[in-house]
């Protein structure tokens, strides 16, 4: 079983070795060959072909989850930075949380979890109020300082406010629950924790 999972791989542009056996590389699209505008090639090939709302893969799996997803938001699939990256649809907020929270499902205990952003369109700031965990450390980098990486760590024996209960998920992937839900109820849950801390 591998250790790890890149769950929206694309062209895996930061991995050094992009046929890691330690890695499960996945993505949704599966492509021989693409020519960008400035002449250059680029192949799309996951070793699973999935979504990263719906991974095919058991409940705390991985001891390492990269969630890289599309920073583009409802762009032409023509578009030569969408045929790199790929694009995000309208309800860009319900594709990422859902995403967000199949990562932390397959995530094992004390495992961590990197996600990488760039804020060109929505701020990063906007994107961790989606997830309701925050990060316990982020960096920034590129020649705009907009690329944003943020690492999450799933405790054993997290406290309130360091993670999702493993039964919300549950009922979530049984869908006895909302996406919505789930995350109103863990920022409602940080309140309380927060406002017993003060008294």
């Amino acid at each position: 079983m591998k250790k790890i999972i890149d769950v929206c791989c694309g062209a895996k542009h930061f991995w050094f070795d992009k046929e890691n056996p330690l890695v499960e590389f996945c993505d949704k699209r599966y492509v021989e060959d693409i020519e960008l505008c400035n002449g250059q090639h680029i192949s799309i090939k996951p070793s699973t072909v999935c979504d990263f709302k719906n991974l095919p893969f058991e409940d705390n799996t991985y001891s390492l989850v990269v969630f890289d997803p599309p920073h583009l938001i409802d762009k032409k699939e023509t578009a030569w930075l969408v045929k790199k990256y790929g694009t995000l649809p309208k309800e860009w907020r319900e594709e990422l949380k859902r995403g967000f929270l199949e990562c932390w499902r397959v995530l094992k205990p004390n495992g961590t979890l990197i996600f990488k952003w760039n804020e060109t369109e929505v701020p990063t700031s906007e994107i961790i109020k989606l997830f309701g965990i925050k990060p316990i450390l982020g960096h920034k980098s590129g020649k705009r300082m907009n690329t944003n990486w943020l690492v999450y760590f799933k405790a054993e024996e997290a406290s309130e406010n360091e993670a999702i209960p493993i039964e919300w998920l549950e009922n979530w992937k049984k869908g006895k629950t909302s996406i919505e839900q789930v995350v109103a109820d863990k920022i409602m849950m940080d309140y309380k924790h927060r406002e017993w801390e003060r008294k």
